[in-house]
């Protein structure tokens, strides 16, 4: 985070200026209220960057939708596209490193998409993370 930003900061900071570089509109149905640890907060916030690259890069969407809540079970966040989806996920190296970050957090991670109907992209980090 810069400058000691909430992690709510820091995502709409980033998603701010996402969709001003990428002109996709960014629909923002939920941040955190409460304070992250770092850790956790940098490893979503490096997920959620990887997750619109994707979205930018693959989805031919102009809408995405996003969602990071923090409970007292844990952490969750859900990135939405509206654009064409995929029959049969190719998970690359992309998709790789964002599983990789929600399991070293002791997450997991799933990316599912419907074709013709946009990608879903949903992690959950564990409280104890």
């Amino acid at each position: 985070m810069r400058g000691g930003q909430s992690l709510a900061e820091a995502l709409e900071t980033y998603l701010a200026e996402w969709s001003e570089r990428t002109g996709i509109a960014v629909e923002t149905w939920a941040l955190p209220s409460t304070d992250v640890p770092s850790r956790i907060a940098a490893g979503v916030l490096a997920a959620m960057r990887e997750a619109l690259s994707n979205v930018e890069t693959h989805s031919g969407a102009r809408l995405v939708s996003v969602a990071v809540t923090s409970g007292a079970s844990g952490l969750r966040m859900t990135i939405r596209d509206h654009g064409e989806g995929f029959a049969t996920l190719r998970a690359g190296r992309g998709i790789a490193r964002m599983r990789a970050t929600f399991t070293e957090l002791g997450g997991s991670l799933s990316v599912t998409g419907t074709q013709g109907e946009g990608t879903t992209v949903s992690g959950v980090v564990p409280r104890r993370g």
